[in-house]
């Protein structure tokens, strides 16, 4: 027996389109990436402001080097806490008009932590069906009653609460920009359900941060929510070109955090210079909101081609789905764009509900309107704009 299961598990990955594989970037992340020594142009990435190979981000990482090193060598706590880490984190709540934040490690950690020193056994936590999987997978090991209302579906939610009153404590969460549908959540309304029920309120604001709101401050900004969302999850690691992730919130939320959050405790802090970078992409932002103009002029042309086509997409984010259906035939336009020189990755279960495999185009503010048409002429031209169904001529 031994491990041949695994060699089991594997086949049938394979058997069932699943197996995940991915391909070797041999150069910086830009609208345009090289793989094996040919350019493709990239429409999969989370860089939407095209941050991630700036000079100035790469000149602060450096120079962080140069005064701090390289390496933290403990968690935050026993000796790893370091000046850049305290100016990061005042940046980040100036920045979300909070009182404080914390960092972790990566944005799965902040949904981990954060949720499991919320909510626990005797409390109750509810989430929206297509939240990302670091918040359900949080809210599974908080050992806390766990509940998930259809997407978007503000009713279904209220019912759910109306049965609340034997739990302790009760916790909202979800995304604010859904991470594989593009789409937003109903901040405004679920704002007001939460305070009618006194429950708590988390957003994951991680694909909104650098992009929603005029200054990109986030979906808050976006519908004028200042100070109404008690815990607001965030990422460094996309729209800020730089790695990493936050919860923002008040001086005794973060305390709290610092006490009960075991992803930030028990893990080495951060390096001086992810710190630096991520410094010198806030600041970027707030001195030139022109690269949030860029972007929603891109977001803005592709919604504008698209209608051209079909209109059963919606567009409201750098985001856009392509549903395709089965695992196979996402797999299979994928690879004849691959051909063609265009990255989409096929995204599939169980990343994506059974029978929604699906292209996640993804956009840059350094997208050109020629690198977008590249791509919308490209799906026309293997049929699949024009036909509205999932064969191509290539197939």
């Amino acid at each position: 027996m031994g491990t041949d299961f695994i060699l089991d598990e594997l086949k049938g990955l394979k058997d069932r389109s699943l197996m995940r594989e991915y391909r070797t970037i041999e150069g910086p992340q830009g609208p345009h990436i090289q793989i094996q020594g040919t350019s493709y142009l990239s429409f999969c990435s989370n860089n939407y402001l095209g941050l991630a190979n700036h000079p100035k981000i790469k000149q602060a990482a450096i120079e962080a080097i140069h005064q701090y090193g390289w390496g933290t060598g403990a968690s935050r706590l026993v000796s790893g806490n370091m000046i850049l880490h305290e100016k990061l984190e005042k940046k980040i709540a100036e920045f979300k008009g909070t009182e404080a934040a914390l960092l972790f490690p990566t944005g799965y950690m902040a949904n981990m932590g954060a949720l499991c020193a919320l909510v626990t056994k005797g409390d109750l936590v509810i989430g929206d069906k297509l939240n990302h999987a670091s918040i359900v997978d949080g809210c599974r090991q908080s050992g806390a009653t766990f509940r998930i209302y259809p997407h978007n579906n503000i009713h279904k939610l209220e019912s759910l609460l109306q049965r609340s009153a034997p739990f302790r404590r009760k916790l909202i969460v979800t995304d604010s920009v859904f991470s594989m549908d593009g789409d937003i959540a109903l901040l405004p309304e679920i704002v007001e359900i939460a305070k009618r029920y006194d429950a708590m309120l988390m957003i994951d604001d991680a694909h909104a941060t650098g992009v929603f709101g005029r200054q990109g401050k986030g979906m808050i900004e976006h519908y004028g929510l200042e100070g109404k969302i008690d815990i607001i999850m965030g990422s460094l690691s996309k729209a800020i070109g730089s790695v990493g992730g936050f919860i923002a919130g008040s001086n005794y939320l973060i305390d709290f955090l610092k006490n009960k959050a075991r992803s930030f405790i028990y893990t080495t802090a951060l390096p001086p210079s992810l710190c630096a970078a991520s410094l010198a992409g806030l600041t970027l932002i707030q001195e030139d909101i022109s690269l949030i103009d860029r972007l929603w002029s891109n977001i803005n042309y592709v919604k504008f081609r698209l209608s051209e086509f079909i209109h059963t997409i919606a567009v409201e984010s750098p985001i856009v789905p392509i549903v395709i259906g089965p695992a196979k035939d996402a797999l299979d336009l994928s690879e004849i764009l691959y051909r063609r020189g265009i990255l989409i990755p096929a995204i599939r279960p169980p990343t994506v509900p059974s029978g929604t495999s699906r292209l996640r185009i993804s956009l840059m503010a350094t997208h050109t309107e020629e690198d977008i048409n590249r791509l919308l002429d490209t799906l026309k031209d293997i049929g699949f704009l024009t036909f509205g169904n999932h064969k191509t001529s290539d197939q």
